[in-house]
């Protein structure tokens, strides 16, 4: 059986169908946020990052996942010294390999939630002896996470351009021809009158010099997203991992539409599956009421006016809401 929809309910409710105690999961690149939803299934798991012999991790991601390898008492996590890309989900009963699903979909929020973009394909049984072999090849080669340290994000991107660091975009929440909070958009948006919104709802608006400066940050929309069964279009915008500053992990989506030289970008990031998510935690660090409004009084009480935004690997970003 094929899947290309749906992929993540797919892995995370597989295991009502099977007998099953077990979980191991080979993916090239990980994303907290799934791996934070490994706590909700009732039996051990353990997680193989397996690009980590390309390029090493970087510090704030491998933090994130040290931090969930400690806080979660049925995961393992696990980085390979040799460069895997493969992308291997093997469910065991008794340490044999009683169901899997190979293919195209790492780990990640951005990897599972895409429709079409990637696949998972049951292997039949007559492969299960190889695939534990491999599996347990790369397991020998391996390290757990709490005995790596991470390259630094400097070691791991590209030289700076000038004076511009290339690598962090420093996000204004405020708007740049009135230097204030707008009223009814940006981190304000569900101050707005219109009945689909919540009061706390917030995004944080990405600006054409966001794009033009920053192109490895923000990938242009799909312009002819595929159409679900039902005939309607796929959402043609990314959803992304967030990590924030302090450890606060989120789902993320590059949403709306602008153009820059004739290729449609988003517009904002929002949290899903509630733009609220976002709204809340950010009132709640500034020491603003759920659902009131936001003002440049308030940031400049909390510090600070804008927030660093960083590309940890794909579809996986670091918030930077220090003071």
């Amino acid at each position: 059986m094929l899947f290309y929809q749906d992929l993540e309910n797919t892995i995370f409710c597989r295991h009502e169908i099977i007998d099953t105690d077990g979980l191991v999961i080979l993916s090239g690149y990980l994303g907290p946020v799934p791996v934070s939803r490994l706590r909700e299934l009732p039996f051990d798991v353990t997680v193989i990052y397996g690009m980590y012999g390309d390029k090493g991790i970087k510090s704030r991601l491998h933090n994130s996942l040290l931090d969930l390898n400690s806080e979660i008492s049925n995961i393992k996590i696990m980085y390979s010294k040799v460069p895997v890309h493969s992308k291997c989900y093997a469910w065991k009963q008794n340490n044999d390999i009683v169901h899997a699903l190979v293919g195209s979909a790492n780990f990640s929020t951005n990897g599972l939630t895409s429709p079409y973009r990637e696949v998972l394909a049951e292997t039949t049984r007559d492969t299960f002896y190889e695939l534990n072999l491999y599996i347990n090849t790369v397991l020998s080669n391996s390290l757990e996470c709490v005995e790596v340290i991470p390259s630094t994000p400097e070691e791991a991107l590209p030289a700076f351009n000038g004076d511009l660091d290339i690598h962090v975009c420093t996000m204004t929440l405020l708007d740049p021809k009135t230097n204030e909070v707008q009223d009814y958009s940006g981190l304000n948006w569900g101050q707005s009158s219109t009945a689909n919104v919540h009061p706390s709802d917030s995004c944080i608006p990405i600006r054409v010099t966001h794009i033009r400066n920053y192109p490895h940050l923000f990938p242009p929309k799909q312009t002819k997203p595929l159409l679900n069964a039902s005939g309607r279009p796929n959402r043609h915008n990314d959803v992304i991992d967030i990590i924030w500053d302090d450890g606060t992990k989120m789902t993320g989506l590059l949403e709306g539409s602008q153009p820059v030289n004739n290729i449609d970008y988003p517009k904002q990031i929002a949290s899903v599956p509630q733009k609220r998510i976002m709204g809340e935690y950010i009132r709640n660090r500034i020491n603003v009421p759920l659902g009131a409004k936001i003002t440049k009084e308030h940031l400049d009480a909390y510090g600070r006016t804008s927030v660093d935004v960083s590309l940890e690997e794909e579809g996986i970003y670091y918030f930077d809401f220090s003071v």
